[in-house]
């Protein structure tokens, strides 16, 4: 039966949603279509005759069904103010149905096939909420004279150009649309919200201009030629680089070559440096993978480190870009060896890649073969999109670069890819002049000293210095041009984070430099530099660096003061800078952090340390006149910053947490199609700013939440994923299940954000039996919606299962133990909603 609820004016409202319905009930027309609304969300309908019958209706909910074809009977829902259409599969709708809806003022369209809208939807002058997000739309004309639509999302569509006149309405007050090949505006405008696109549109019509930029990403092991690669394309001719001379983090460059700008990221290959990597990886970007041909093997493992690594983590972080292999140290090779060893890379990496695309294929197609297809529909839309997402390899190249001719081949086949529209189909924006100029003003800002040379500089002094160059803009125009500058990476502005708003950095390799100080490969050899004088400077004593080179390789913790020393030497030796008060800015001082650490915390890269010894509830009590003792030992713990990446085992984790027990609260996050390299190091640091104490490890953590003890685990079986468990012996109560919960959907909360920067990931949620060798498993469908709740004690999200669980092979729980719960929540059709 259908949930069936009365209202004053004797009309009805009716849910069927998550009933496996085919076609619709027929209770529904037997009140003589007095409902003015209808749940048939989550079904299986795929026709819906008969809904004509429904005159008064007023909401439609028809999400997450299997409509193929838009409904023609919609037209005669005369009364209709709501529709849900979203999470089906439609490709088109018929003109003349929007026509018939003019009381329409909420329209959800999300996640179909849409190519194109109906002219007729500017009927709908009263639709005040429109989202037609993850459809194959390519222009947006049909909408722009809704002059009522306040909400307006079309993410993950495939559009070039948005039209100005939408952005002529005063009423629209939200408006995403990032996911599309934007050239006008670009995506890093619109990344700034509806304000910055307004204003983009206004300072369009002074003077437009068309630029060509790629960004040009140098990845490969290390030792693979990536920076002889890098500066023998600036320069346009060989240019050798000794081995003392390679890089160390990431260098920036900058080359216009006929029209066309590159900025050249040269990244280090040591995996010392690739936590920093995720940061400074943008969408749409165009990566050349050297290749050490020299030393590459014929075989899988060699393939698996020089080329599998490289194009993965590509895929799981920016599965939208353009990757060109690049065969290096071609000239200590025979030409025998180098077809033999390009023909095996070309062959492996079209096996790969049809074999990441036939996997997905394959999880959508096993999906909806559950009891309720309907459940699965968001895992399904997901995987759609992974689909969807094509990462291009093109031709490999080996060359030799130490001849001219190699170089220039090189550089022609370059110009070539990044002028196709159909590889690069946003490398031209359409920009206003003033954009131009502002960022040749800056250049000439630190050219005339007006700016110091590392270019790190408050944004009160910056805009004063621009505006008086540009009087006709004003200061937010000024810091959109900021913004979208930083997005590019031609300069460094976080105005997130509040400690850095102020600031810009105008020479991102100045930021750079500052990176490179703390992460690198031989960090022991620079800590071993550090002279007497440098200590005195700081009041320290030669005896603390060897604690701090001890501490750094059994803890991987490093002492904020050696810190302060490294990053003011980095400053004084490439800089010649000696101004207290900017060292202390960057570098911090025993009472303040400075803007590195800020940084480093923010893009999940170290955290503070911690006092590790937890509160005992059952400490020895305090009476005046006795003597006391402490009932725990008191550890101490240095000023420093914790770097997990360089952890090699897992014994004070394993020590701490002692064993497992099957009665454990037990969460199994899978990440598909695997765990991103430095994913979980990245979550254990989020989530330890939320808990104290904790101990980390390689791959795992334990954190406490005052008596309560919690583990995360990285866990690479067959399926990669992250576990999180409590302590079964530390759940007294029902109560204390429920507080347990409530720390697990923290964790999730920062693993789901994590996520999300990953394009190329999905999850799926488990919580696995807890009998002795039992491998059934109980899914999660409604995990996002339990983050989404608000802290209010009516946590619906195991609302209508039993009080127990049984797995397909009989073994019982209570529900609590397997999925969070209010015992006194109402029951609502066995789902959430």
């Amino acid at each position: 039966m259908s949930t069936l609820n009365g209202n004053q004016n004797g009309k009805t409202d009716y849910d069927f949603s998550g009933k496996k319905l085919k076609t619709l009930p027929t209770e529904l027309f037997k009140s003589g279509g007095d409902a003015v609304k209808v749940d048939l969300q989550s079904n299986r309908l795929k026709q819906i005759t008969g809904i004509s019958q429904l005159t008064n209706l007023k909401e439609l909910n028809l999400s997450k069904n299997e409509i193929t074809d838009f409904p023609l009977e919609i037209k005669g829902l005369r009364q209709l103010e709501t529709l849900y259409m979203n999470q089906n599969r439609i490709k088109t709708i018929p003109e003349n149905v929007f026509t018939s809806l003019v009381k329409l003022k909420f329209l959800k369209l999300s996640t179909n096939r849409l190519e194109k809208l109906p002219i007729d939807v500017n009927s709908c002058q009263d639709l005040t909420y429109l989202n037609l997000s993850n459809n194959c739309l390519k222009n947006l004309d049909p909408i722009v004279d809704l002059t009522h639509l306040k909400e307006l999302y079309v993410e993950r569509n495939q559009l070039s150009e948005l039209p100005d006149k939408l952005f002529q309405n005063n009423g629209l007050t939200q408006f995403k649309a990032n996911g599309n090949p934007l050239r006008k505006p670009p995506v890093e405008v619109c990344a700034g919200g509806l304000s910055d696109i307004k204003s983009y549109f206004i300072m369009l019509e002074e003077n437009a201009s068309h630029v060509y930029t790629v960004k040009t990403m140098f990845l490969g092991n290390s030792m693979a030629g990536k920076s002889t690669l890098c500066r023998s394309l600036e320069k346009g001719c060989p240019v050798p680089v000794e081995e003392d001379d390679r890089t160390v983090g990431i260098d920036i460059s900058e080359v216009n070559r006929d029209g066309i700008r590159f900025c050249f990221w040269d990244f280090a290959g040591h995996e010392e440096y690739y936590i920093t990597h995720h940061v400074f990886i943008t969408p749409q970007a165009f990566v050349i993978l050297a290749i050490n041909l020299f030393s590459y093997n014929v075989d899988d493992q060699s393939f698996k480190e020089n080329v599998e690594f490289w194009i993965k983590n590509l895929q799981l972080k920016v599965p939208d870009s353009v990757v060109l292999l690049v065969g290096t140290h071609v000239d200590k090779c025979t030409a025998a060896q180098v077809l033999e060893k390009k023909k095996h890379i070309e062959e492996r990496v079209k096996e790969m890649l049809e074999k990441h695309k036939v996997n997905l294929e394959q999880r959508r197609k096993n999906l909806p073969d559950g009891d309720n297809p309907s459940l699965n529909n968001d895992q399904i839309n997901q995987i759609e999109r992974l689909i969807e997402y094509k990462l291009k390899v093109l031709e490999f190249i080996p060359i030799d670069c130490t001849k001219q001719e190699d170089i220039n081949r090189l550089v022609a086949r370059i110009k070539n890819y990044v002028l196709n529209k159909d590889t690069f189909p946003n490398i031209e924006k359409t920009l206003p002049r003033s954009f131009y100029d502002v960022e040749k003003d800056i250049y000439e800002l630190v050219k005339n000293e007006d700016i110091p040379k590392h270019g790190y500089v408050s944004q009160n002094v910056l805009l004063p210095e621009l505006k008086s160059r540009h009087d006709t803009l004003d200061d937010d125009q000024l810091k959109l041009i900021l913004q979208y500058l930083h997005r590019i990476g031609v300069i460094m502005w976080y105005k997130e984070i509040p400690e850095l708003a102020g600031s810009v950095f105008v020479k991102p390799s100045f930021l750079i430099s500052l990176f490179k100080t703390i992460v690198r490969h031989d960090l022991v050899q620079e800590l071993n530099k550090i002279s007497p004088a440098q200590l005195k400077s700081e009041n320290a004593l030669v005896r603390e660096k060897k604690i701090w080179i001890s501490d750094y390789k059994d803890r991987a913790s490093l002492s904020n003061v050696a810190i302060r020393i490294l990053v003011r030497t980095e400053l004084q030796k490439n800089y010649g800078e000696n101004d207290e008060e900017l060292i202390q800015e960057v570098v911090g001082s025993k009472n303040k952090k400075g803007s590195l650490l800020e940084l480093l915390k923010h893009f999940d890269v170290c955290l503070p340390t911690k006092h590790n010894s937890p509160l005992n509830p059952k400490a020895n009590e305090f009476w005046p006149k006795q003597v006391w003792e402490a009932s725990n030992p008191i550890v101490y713990e240095p000023d420093a910053c914790l770097f997990p990446h360089y952890l090699s085992d897992n014994e004070q984790v394993k020590q701490k947490w002692e064993s497992d027990h099957t009665e454990d609260l037990n969460v199994h996050v899978y990440l598909l199609p695997e765990i991103p390299h430095g994913f979980f190091h990245r979550l254990v640091i989020r989530t330890c700013f939320l808990y104290s104490p904790y101990w980390i490890g390689k791959d795992q953590c334990m954190l406490c939440r005052g008596n309560k003890r919690f583990l995360l685990r990285e866990c690479h079986d067959e399926d990669q994923f992250i576990e999180i468990r409590c302590k079964e012996s530390e759940l007294e109560s029902s109560e204390d299940i429920q507080n347990a919960w409530i720390v697990i959907r923290e964790i999730m909360k920062c693993l789901n954000t994590l996520t999300e920067q990953w394009q190329g990931l999905y999850q799926i949620v488990h919580s696995p039996c807890k009998a002795q060798d039992c491998n059934d498993f109980f899914k999660w469908n409604y995990w996002q919606e339990w983050l989404e709740l608000e802290d209010s004690g009516t946590n619906p999200f195991n609302v209508g299962l039993d009080e127990i669980l049984t797995c397909r092979y009989g073994h019982q729980r209570r529900t609590e133990l397997l999925f969070p719960r209010t015992p006194d929540a109402d029951l609502n059709g066995g789902h959430m909603k």
